[in-house]
């Protein structure tokens, strides 16, 4: 069952139809529309941050145009879009962004400030400093989408109920075994015109679909807010002559002026995103109560709050300030608190969200539907949707506070530059370690991730750094020299990092080694005190997870996983066991643990004079844990490195936290130790080569094309999770492999997603960079074809429109460049 018949709803359906499934009811509390879909403006914009959800918009815009040519057309209209930049800094995200266009083979271009004024006569330059337009944007009629969408599913077969109001969900609880987890599945929906049986229910309820989650114990962090826009009476002479001289305007967003437009027929239709949004029916200390009949319905205009975007519009658009008001909409539109949709399947089996689509749903509803039916169908997404998949929110999105204080910032951040240096403020602090005084008299400088506060550098190591190194660019806002020094310990001597926000779960049962082993790619059922890396793949061989498991006890895992991907991995990891039906219990125990590391020539001896165990490598070999002690705090040390520096994570319970970071700190101050921040580690992990999930890899990319093909065992007894996809991968070879480039201009650093050329040709996209202190070498990764990654050869990184050379390097290469060749990584 599908509930929501809003466009998100239509075309979920509409494409479980084309992919053969049929037996399906699409429910709608009133009319097809009549929740957000009937009050959208239309802006189809393709072009976004996140590669996923540019294909998908791009899917949608080749389904608007092939339902245009049906006899249910939506009034689709490839009027093309112009973006302006009215500022500098604007100018430059603009260039960033036309150089991603060319990995989507988007016909995004810049326009001098001449070119867009003739494309859209009626805008008053002044302040502009440029543009760029996309010629395959434009805009279409929501309710006649859906109703397009809806008429063809219905042809195919669906049954699409209108005024059927759903009244509540039956679930089933089951036992697993005798440690499992008890699973909860949909077994029914119960409506106000009879009970539907069904083993899958997709919430796509718009507004109102956190409410229709609370019918099965589900918290969907969307707030509807209030989103407003006008449309204008007929254009007076001259401004009427441009409409009607031309076949049409492109539609235009100032992004510095947080204004939108495009053309309503002989008018203008104008919008923006205010600075001071509404949330409705929702608050900090309640979750949203729509009224029972809000149908159709549109929220009393708010000028007041509507007043800047006005005065905005008129500054760049000076009809507005002549032409009449026709219609003012002031309707609720369902946010998100990082403005990303909200998709997947949830802790519930068969119980599948689609929802918070952020004003922009109608752009996204054409790949939205598919992506959903294919993860409906099939159990997984045919994309990385990863910054979509509802997983990602983590037990603080439980509370209204921080869901309404994190969604009405990204409201208000909704045109803001997405400058590296950015951090949410909202919320702040939530989460903090043992050690977050210390931290904080220490002179750390804090970022924020997964609601944790942790160190990007301290402060007072400034001094210590060059501060002539500072990258060009974007690359260098924000940037301190501390970030350097911090390296160059961790690096000559000792580092010590706060990794308390790492992500970490137990697994544990009769079966966890079992269920471990099935899930993982790597041999990871070995002995107690073994640490494995691993992937775990879905059933296409793509990485859907990357962390490291430690054997505690025969029937006790520890999963240690990235700080925001702990939820994520919580929940496949607990959906393969439920599939598979493994005696498993698996939980997240993040807060119970701190973790500080360790690392560089200094840690043995360091460690050695606080703790009465062996810390030689014969008795303390690398990717090896052991129950000990340091100082007076019992410690799990794990001699792990995600530096390439040999040294040990230490986890300890929770209260002996800032116990532990004092002593550590005392008696590393003689050894030369010093305190650092992720960008460090960040700096660290590049020279070496380790890999990042969700950049490097990600549930598109298989371990053979990552460089990972040693944690496959694709020996083990039972197989693995997608062991068949990657035997044919093994079998048929790569036709791309994951490589180190070293760009040519030290101070030129690479932020992510920049093309990257050979011959003039588009061949990959950096994934992730940045610079190596210790190579002295601005550091680039990127998947290129065979027959390019190869060491030697020479390319072109686009950064920000500037092409700046690179050259393939081993990661041996790239070490020969340090200053100090013998202080080359020990752990690896």
């Amino acid at each position: 069952m599908v509930v929501g018949g809003g466009v998100g709803g239509a075309s979920i359906a509409y494409h479980l139809a084309e992919m053969g499934e049929t037996d399906v009811v699409l429910v709608e509390r009133a009319e097809l529309t009549s929740g957000s879909t009937f009050h959208s403006a239309g802006l189809v914009g393709q072009l976004r941050a996140d590669p996923a959800l540019t294909r998908m918009n791009m899917y949608s815009v080749d389904l608007y145009r092939r339902l245009q040519m049906t006899d249910r057309p939506p009034s689709w209209v490839e009027s093309g879009g112009i973006k302006l930049a009215s500022s500098p800094e604007r100018l430059a995200e603009m260039r960033r962004q036309i150089s991603w266009a060319t990995t989507f083979d988007l016909p995004l271009h810049e326009l001098s400030v001449s070119e867009a004024v003739d494309r859209f006569p009626l805008m008053d330059p002044a302040d502009v400093v440029g543009a760029a337009f996309l010629e395959s944007d434009g805009y279409v009629d929501p309710s006649q989408l859906c109703q397009a969408l809806a008429g063809h599913a219905r042809a195919k077969g669906i049954v699409v109920s209108p005024h059927t109001r759903v009244l509540g969900i039956d679930t089933a609880d089951t036992l697993r075994g005798t440690a499992g987890d008890v699973d909860r599945s949909v077994t029914r929906v119960r409506t106000d015109r009879g009970d539907i049986e069904c083993e899958v229910v997709v919430d796509a309820g718009g507004i109102y679909a956190a409410e229709i989650a609370r019918m099965v114990g589900v918290r969907v962090p969307v707030v509807p807010l209030s989103h407003q826009y006008l449309v204008t009476d007929a254009l007076p002479e001259p401004a009427a002559a441009v409409l009607g001289g031309r076949a049409r305007l492109p539609t235009l967003r100032d992004p510095d002026l947080l204004v939108y437009w495009r053309v309503e027929g002989n008018a203008l239709l104008m919008g923006g995103y205010e600075r001071n949004p509404a949330p409705w029916h929702a608050s900090l200390t309640a979750f949203d109560d729509i009224p029972h009949d809000f149908n159709a319905k549109l929220l009393s205009e708010d000028w007041e709050r509507f007043e800047e975007i006005a005065v905005n519009a008129a500054k760049r658009l000076p009809v507005m300030a002549d032409v009449g008001l026709k219609t003012f909409i002031n309707g609720p539109e369902a946010f998100t608190p990082d403005n990303e949709f909200c998709l997947g399947e949830t802790a519930v089996a068969g119980f599948f969200v689609a929802a918070g689509f952020c004003a922009h749903g109608i752009a996204g509803a054409g790949g939205i539907g598919k992506v959903m039916a294919e993860w409906v169908l099939e159990g997984e997404p045919g994309l990385d949707l990863w910054h979509m998949d509802i997983s990602r929110f983590g037990d603080a999105y439980r509370s209204p506070s921080y869901t309404v204080k994190r969604t009405l910032e990204s409201y208000q951040r909704y045109y803001d530059i997405s400058f590296p240096d950015r951090e949410r403020e909202s919320g702040r602090p939530l989460r903090t370690s043992p050690a977050y005084r210390s931290h904080r008299e220490h002179g750390a400088s804090f970022g924020e991730k997964a609601g944790w506060e942790r160190v990007n550098f301290y402060d007072t190591n400034t001094a210590l750094g060059d501060q002539t190194l500072r990258p060009d660019g974007w690359a260098g806002r924000g940037w301190s020299a501390a970030t350097g020094a911090e390296h160059h310990a961790t690096r000559t001597a000792a580092g010590l990092f706060d990794e308390t926000s790492f992500a970490k779960l137990s697994v544990t049962g009769p079966e966890a080694a079992v269920f471990l082993n099935r899930v993982c790619d790597n041999d990871v059922a070995r002995d107690v005190g073994d640490i494995t890396y691993t992937q775990a793949l879905n059933t296409r061989g793509g990485i859907e997870c990357d962390f490291t498991v430690t054997r505690r006890r025969f029937d006790e895992f520890l999963v240690v996983t990235g700080t925001a991907y702990g939820a994520h991995d919580l929940a496949w990891l607990r959906r393969r066991a439920r599939l598979d039906g493994y005696d498993v219990r698996i939980d997240d125990i993040t807060g119970s643990l701190v973790c500080f590391a360790l690392w560089g020539p200094a840690a043995r001896d360091i460690l050695a004079g606080l703790t009465p165990c062996d810390v030689s490598d014969e008795a303390s070999p690398f990717m090896s844990a052991q129950s000990t002690t340091v100082g007076d705090v019992p410690v799990w040390a794990l001699r792990a490195s995600f530096t390439g520096e040999h040294g040990w994570e230490l986890y300890a319970s929770t209260e002996y936290g800032a116990a532990l970071w004092t002593r550590l700190v005392d008696v590393g101050s003689s050894y030369g130790l010093r305190l650092c921040g992720y960008r460090a580690l960040d700096s660290l992990r590049l020279e070496r080569g380790y890999r990042v999930w969700s950049t490097d890899i990600t549930p598109e990319t298989n371990p053979y094309e990552a460089g990972l093909g040693f944690c496959v065992k694709l020996d083990k007894p039972g197989g693995f999770v997608g062991d068949e996809a990657v035997r044919r991968v093994r079998s048929n070879g790569v036709s791309r492999k994951l490589c180190c480039l070293a760009l040519d201009d030290a101070r030129s650093v690479v932020l992510g997603a920049e093309p990257v050329r050979a011959a003039g040709e588009v061949v990959g996209r950096v994934t992730s960079g940045g610079y190596g202190y210790s190579v002295a070498t601005s550091i680039g990764y990127a998947y290129l074809p065979v027959d390019l990654a190869v060491a030697g050869t020479t390319l072109i990184v686009d950064l920000f429109g500037v092409p700046v050379g690179a050259t393939v390097v081993t990661q041996q290469e790239l070490w020969a460049r340090a200053a100090t060749p013998a202080r080359a990584p020990t752990d690896r």
